[in-house]
């Protein structure tokens, strides 16, 4: 029976995709549930499952454009034999590891075994050199770790399903090294080029970066934000938070509470345009950018002002690590009322954001590095932070830019705030 695997859909307003790399090769036998492609949209990667065991027939190019819904692929599931159809169930389902025979061995076919051992080995009855396991080099970490797990060269090169870019380039490097010391050669100036294909993802970020800067009157405004209290309270409790909640707590929670506060005072900085209408959301929608092997991608924590500390830094970890493992959903890319981008994790010192549009402004963190101060007539040395704020000076004003910006600095530096709605504790206990 032949089954067609279709691209799925990513989102309502996503028609096309492109293949960015294929986990399988064309003709190669598969099991139900393994990751055989990667497609890339404009702004997300998902990653196809074979619906069924058996032989794979690719349809679709590495970097071709597809539309939703178009056959990738089809599955032969005829060529599997019956037998070994059922026994899919015990496969590691994410690396496409095949079933154990009953003696709890992996099964391989006899080329396959001949294949490796001849790597390892070689073949005296094809009158090749036997090549010894110590022609490999292996590290100390991997030999000790090949010793407890009772596994040998031969057994390991067996297990490899399939050889990658990366995997290539590490080997011809180190046929390079070996060549260029046998023949006593310096290799000289290197006059090599890597040529790569844009990625949808690329291209719209370029297109969004290029139509910002051309369709809006972007500004930016700066402040420094003394981190000192932010860190000490971090460190004092941050044991007891870990134990608790099963994470770490980190600085980009406060950062989007002291943001969210702060749009109370300023909403304007939380609106966007709507052709002649200016819309302002009651509620407060992050998003927070993250770096990615793929790009940038800005995950959205939705309803940041209703929510905890804790609960905003679980929803940060978690959405940031999904985007770079690409498990994020495109629900979970799209809207967002404001956005956080951290330079400083980089090493940044100081930097002017790019607004994410539709929103009107961006707030830029960076590096934390000590500086010399004046407090209370005195010099002293403070672990600072430059922040930015870059807006749209069509829709909002200096006044509330700058007045956002330092309301949102006087939280950071005075944590307690963050619990009082933005005014002092004191004034509370006061009533005033």
């Amino acid at each position: 029976m032949i089954v067609e695997v279709k691209v799925p859909s990513p989102g309502e307003s996503v028609s096309e995709v492109e293949v960015g790399s294929w986990l399988v090769a064309d003709g190669e036998v598969v099991w139900k549930d393994q990751e055989i492609a990667e497609v890339e949209s404009d702004k997300a990667t998902l990653t196809i499952v074979s619906p069924e065991s058996g032989q794979v027939k690719i349809s679709a190019g590495t970097g071709e454009s597809i539309a939703v819904g178009t056959v990738i692929c089809t599955i032969d599931t005829d060529v599997m034999p019956q037998e070994e159809a059922q026994k899919v169930e015990a496969v590691d389902k994410k690396t496409g590891r095949k079933p154990t025979n009953e003696t709890g061995n992996p099964e391989s076919s006899v080329s396959e075994e001949n294949e490796a051992d001849r790597f390892v080995k070689g073949s005296k009855e094809d009158g090749e050199e036997p090549a010894e396991q110590d022609r490999i080099k292996i590290t100390p970490v991997a030999r000790e770790l090949m010793r407890e797990q009772g596994v040998s060269v031969g057994e390991i090169i067996k297990g490899l399903k399939r050889l990658g870019k990366k995997e290539v380039e590490v080997a011809l490097d180190a046929l390079s090294e070996i060549s260029s010391s046998t023949t006593g050669e310096n290799p000289g100036y290197k006059r090599e080029e890597e040529r790569k294909t844009v990625s949808p993802l690329r291209k719209k970020l370029a297109e969004r970066m290029v139509a910002v800067k051309n369709e809006t009157a972007m500004l930016t405004t700066f402040n420094e934000v003394d981190m000192g209290y932010l860190m000490e309270l971090r460190k004092k409790y941050q044991q007891q938070f870990t134990e608790k909640y099963g994470f770490k707590l980190g600085f980009m929670s406060f950062f989007a509470k002291a943001v969210a506060i702060a749009m109370e005072f300023h909403p304007i900085v939380n609106a966007r345009f709507d052709q002649n209408d200016i819309i302002i959301p009651r509620y407060v929608d992050v998003g927070i950018a993250v770096s990615t092997p793929k790009g940038l991608m800005v995950p959205v924590v939705r309803n940041v002002e209703s929510k905890t500390i804790p609960k905003i830094e679980l929803e940060i970890k978690e959405l940031a690590e999904k985007a770079r493992n690409k498990k994020i959903s495109v629900n979970e890319l799209s809207g967002g009322s404001f956005t956080i981008t951290n330079g400083g994790v980089f090493g940044s010192l100081l930097s002017t954001p790019i607004i994410n549009p539709p929103q009107s402004a961006i707030l830029g963190m960076h590096n934390i590095t000590d500086r010399p101060i004046a407090r209370n007539g005195q010099v002293v040395v403070r672990p600072m932070m430059y922040v930015a704020l870059s807006y749209d000076h069509r829709m909002i004003d200096g006044k509330d830019s700058v007045g956002f910006l330092v309301r949102m600095k006087e939280l950071i530096e005075n944590p307690l705030r963050l619990m009082s709605g933005g005014v002092e504790p004191e004034q509370l206990l006061l009533g005033i």
